[in-house]
């Protein structure tokens, strides 16, 4: 039952701050609908969404993600003006290829996060995961070998993410 009700909790706090973010704004009538929302969407769906519950909410997790967070935006950031500056000097060299990755992510929820921190870098996108290895397509690839890939292309986020995720 506590278990329960720890993810209920868990799933309708995600939602209400996703609401809260969505709309950026705090009129009364907006914030009471977004409570009510997230609490009736928690509700249905709080099984499916987390099987931790407000263990995943933990101080240090939060901690871990506001020192991720711009640490992701400025690598973001130098891969859409590689992206950009690539596209605007047709000269520079481009060598598109798909390369594995190892993670050492253990979760899904955390393979999941990597990927698509990846993914949403410009540059590369992660076409498949595959147990340990992620498949990435690359737009310059840099190294064939897995573990300089690795190091590459997700060892600037996969210790943020196993400190956030795991």
């Amino acid at each position: 039952m506590l278990k329960s009700l720890s993810r209920y909790l868990a799933t309708a706090i995600l939602l209400f701050g996703l609401w809260l973010l969505l709309t950026s704004t705090t009129e009364p009538q907006e914030v009471i609908a977004g409570c009510v929302c997230a609490l009736l969407v928690a509700l249905l769906g709080y099984k499916n969404f987390s099987a931790r519950g407000l263990h995943m909410l933990s101080p240090r997790r939060l901690a871990h993600l506001l020192i991720y967070l711009p640490i992701f935006f400025w690598q973001m950031l130098k891969a859409n003006f590689d992206v950009a500056y690539r596209v605007v000097h047709p000269r520079m060299p481009i060598r598109p290829g798909i390369v594995a990755i190892k993670t050492d992510l253990k979760t899904d929820i955390g393979k999941l996060f990597l990927a698509n921190c990846i993914t949403l870098t410009p540059g590369t996108l992660t076409v498949e995961v595959r147990g340990e290895y992620l498949f990435i397509h690359w737009i310059n690839v840099k190294a064939e070998d897995v573990e300089r890939a690795s190091e590459l292309v997700g060892g600037r986020f996969e210790k943020h993410v196993k400190a956030i995720c795991e």
